[in-house]
């Protein structure tokens, strides 16, 4: 009789994770890091077509400008057939104003592999391509301009300074169309309670309003400061 493999804790765990954040919005996320005073929420990385929130863990990725003295490998590529687990989002840094890193045979590759998608602090080209496929995409804006001899890739599972934000690999990702928000691993069990604790209070005060509760009432800053009490980060 075969023996039945168990699932590690840690991949249990991240599901569950998952699994909760994706019932929140980006909204309810950059507010529960507010009230942590933890960094995470970035502006102006917004779905490049009509596509879906997504959340995941990050697949860390630096590209840069082109240089005579630095070896090149083929870009992203490499991070994209390394991946063998079903929650990465590949997280692009260091895109260069006015040129793509991101292109519709890297969407393919991605979504043939089983990225969730891809969140870039640049521009993307043929992005009918990622919507054809179904390939959700964020980031500054669209471009036909292509990377060849212009960007490499100098590092991947690093660290990364991704719109003004310090993202490390296995940080959790959620983007919605209202933006990107990242949260460090070793804090994403806090973050979720305390937004899902900010979901609630928030649902309840748009339901007091639909019964006619005065909205300067529901909005008093002593509501909002109501739900955090107790979790503030000292």
């Amino acid at each position: 009789m075969s023996e039945i493999q168990s699932i590690p804790d840690s991949v249990m765990t991240t599901d569950l994770a998952l699994a909760r954040l994706a019932e929140l919005d980006t909204n309810t996320v950059s507010d529960a890091l507010d009230f942590l005073e933890i960094e995470g929420a970035t502006w102006g990385i917004v779905p490049l077509w009509n596509c879906p929130k997504i959340t995941g863990r990050a697949s860390t990725i630096q590209l840069g400008p082109k240089s005579d003295t630095k070896p090149t490998v083929h870009l992203i590529s490499p991070v994209i057939d390394a991946v063998s687990s079903h929650n990465r989002i590949l997280v692009i840094a260091g895109g260069r104003e006015g040129i793509s890193c991101w292109g519709d045979i890297l969407a393919n590759a991605a979504k043939g592999r089983g990225i969730r998608g891809s969140v870039i602090d640049g521009l993307s080209r043929d992005i009918e391509g990622s919507e054809s496929i179904g390939y959700p995409v964020y980031g500054r804006g669209v471009t036909m301009i292509s990377a060849r001899n212009r960007v490499i890739q100098l590092s991947s599972g690093q660290p990364v300074r991704f719109a003004g934000i310090e993202v490390h690999e296995d940080d959790y990702v959620i983007a919605d169309r209202c933006g990107t928000v990242f949260i460090a691993a070793n804090r994403i069990q806090e973050v979720l309670e305390l937004a899902e604790k900010i979901a609630q209070r928030q649902n309840g005060m748009v339901q007091a309003v639909r019964r006619g509760r005065s909205v300067a009432e529901v909005m008093h800053d002593s509501a909002f400061d109501a739900i955090n009490t107790g979790n503030k980060n000292g």
